[in-house]
């Protein structure tokens, strides 16, 4: 079984949630091997909350419910082809499974999609009328 420590690096100060001694007498007897990778953050709330936001200013736009449009951006954004017993699956994740770069990533195919094809500028936070989109949109 993996055992998982977190590590952060803060210039030259290393800090650790759980002590590197423990972890390892928990380890059954055996040569182990350590990777260490960065670890990314999932998608934020604020992330969440204006792609709920972007998708109720389309429903409102197109009449199609913003589950619905949802559903649409994540089976055309975030599908891949897999292939199983030699056939080939379409297979699509939800945002949830997102962390903060592919969040990003994803939120800037629907604005632009949403600009070309539907012809609705969906606003950032940082966009100089958001506010107005915001309070129009946030409940």
């Amino acid at each position: 079984m993996a055992k998982v420590v977190t590590m952060k690096k803060e210039g030259e100060r290393l800090t650790f949630d759980q002590e590197l001694p423990y972890v390892f007498s928990l380890l059954a007897n055996g040569t182990y091997s350590i990777t260490i990778k960065r670890a990314s953050e999932k998608r934020s709330i604020p992330q969440n909350d204006l792609m709920w936001m972007w998708f109720e200013c389309i429903e409102r736009e197109t009449g199609t419910p913003k589950d619905d449009i949802y559903m649409y951006y994540c089976k055309r954004f975030l599908c891949k082809v897999i292939e199983v017993g030699g056939h080939q699956e379409k297979i699509y994740n939800t945002s949830s499974k997102l962390n903060k770069e592919q969040m990003t990533e994803f939120l800037n195919k629907i604005q632009a999609d949403a600009a070309s094809e539907l012809g609705i500028r969906l606003p950032l936070p940082e966009d100089r009328f958001f506010e107005q989109f915001y309070s129009h949109f946030n409940y």
